[in-house]
Parts: C-alpha cells; sequence; structure tokens
C-alpha cells in the first residue's frame, strides 16, 4: 500500500514553496497523472504501477527509483536524473 494518495500529493504540490521532496515514498498504484512535479526529488521513491501520463517531471531526481509497470506516456522527462533507475 503506498504511503501517499493523489490528494497528499497534490496538497503538498500546493503548499510547496520549493520542489517537492518525496524521497524514498512509497507511491505505487497512485494515479499521478497530469500534475506538475518538475524539479521534485524523487530519488528511491517507489513509483511501480504509478500513472505518470502526462505529468512534468523535467528536472526531477528519479535516481535509482523503481519504475516497473509504470506509465511514462507523454510524461516530460526533459533534464530529469533517471540514473540507476530500476527497469524503465
Amino acid at each position: 500500500m503506498a504511503d501517499l494518495t493523489r490528494s497528499d500529493v497534490v496538497r503538498l504540490i500546493a503548499l510547496a514553496t520549493k520542489p517537492l521532496n518525496l524521497q524514498g515514498a512509497d507511491l505505487r498504484d497512485v494515479d499521478l497523472s497530469n500534475l506538475d512535479l518538475s524539479g521534485a526529488n524523487l530519488r528511491k521513491a517507489n513509483l511501480q504501477r504509478v500513472n505518470l501520463g502526462g505529468t512534468n517531471l523535467s528536472c526531477a531526481n528519479l535516481s535509482e527509483a523503481k519504475l516497473q509497470g509504470t506509465n511514462l506516456e507523454w510524461t516530460n522527462l526533459d533534464g530529469a536524473d533517471l540514473t540507476g533507475v530500476k527497469k524503465l
């Protein structure tokens, strides 16, 4: 089960004064489609089976994240750090 829900992440985006720090977060099976997560720190996050379709992840840190089964259709990954990503 995921640590955070889509509603939790949307609230965090609304409150954030800097890029989100979701390092190591368990977001399995959460729908994060069409959100602006540019610059977010998702290092070592569990993003298995997450819907990231249409999400802006430009300049995000996705190093060592787990992306098995993740939907990346129309996802903006410009400048994102994908070092050590698990099974993209």
